[in-house]
């Protein structure tokens, strides 16, 4: 990853910490846009010491298509050259029923988890395009594939159109040196779904550090010939 400007979406989440990390010590010049202090300040407890190695921007709504364009402008600006690596982790979870589901949590799924890899995939792909070579990763989940999920109404719409998302871009791309692809990770094992199941056996929970490892391999050279593909992560 050594050259490599990579910007990561969702950089300061539980999946993300790791993630930043693992391209960090890959070489990759690294930028996070970031919408609160605390965003940073749990980057930071993770990277121990490291927060200073990253670029991050701040006060970016990725729902917003102007303040997306601000952060890639603010990514050219200062190496002169938009990322050619998009990993797009910034999402949201809401689990209710259809009569339990309103306009605003729809709304809002499809803004957090859809919108925002739009947005910034639209963003990416002029500079991947005019490098002849790019990587975007697009995280979905495991409803986005079966034929519905009972209580995941709003979720699971919103993670199925980001499935359609890459295997749409992943056609845009090919003659341009660019994949696209998707990870649909199982339960990850974070101090978040600790909290919210506390019943449940984390014993088949996916290690977020190794998600972090897929997501660096597809972002690699080396996965050239990996394109379109929603690769499932799961124990079982």
């Amino acid at each position: 990853m050594q050259g490599k400007v990579a910007l990561i979406t969702g950089g300061t989440g539980d999946l993300g910490r790791w993630v930043v990390g693992r391209f960090l010590e890959a070489g990759a010049e690294v930028h996070v846009p970031v919408f609160s202090p605390e965003e940073v300040d749990r980057l930071g407890a993770h990277l121990q010491g490291r927060l200073g190695d990253i670029h991050l921007h701040q006060d970016a709504d990725l729902t917003d298509a102007d303040a997306v364009e601000a952060v890639f402008e603010a990514v050219r600006a200062r190496g002169g050259r938009l990322p050619e690596i998009l990993l797009n982790l910034a999402g949201g979870f809401a689990m209710a029923p259809l009569e339990k589901t309103d306009a605003g949590m729809w709304d809002r799924m499809w803004e957090l988890n859809a919108s925002t890899a739009f947005l910034c995939s639209r963003a990416a792909f002029p500079g991947m395009r005019e490098r002849g070579w790019g990587r975007i990763v697009n995280v979905s989940a495991f409803p986005a594939l079966e034929l519905g999920s009972p209580g995941l109404v709003a979720y699971g719409a919103a993670k199925a159109a980001v499935l359609n998302l890459t295997r749409t871009l992943a056609r845009e791309g090919v003659g341009d040196g660019i994949t696209v692809n998707a990870v649909l990770p199982s339960i990850i094992d974070t101090p978040g779904n600790r909290k919210a199941m506390p019943d449940e056996d984390p014993g088949d929970w996916l290690d977020p550090a190794e998600i972090a490892d897929v997501l660096l391999f597809l972002s690699s050279p080396a996965a050239r010939i990996v394109n379109g593909s929603a690769i499932t992560l799961t124990l079982g």
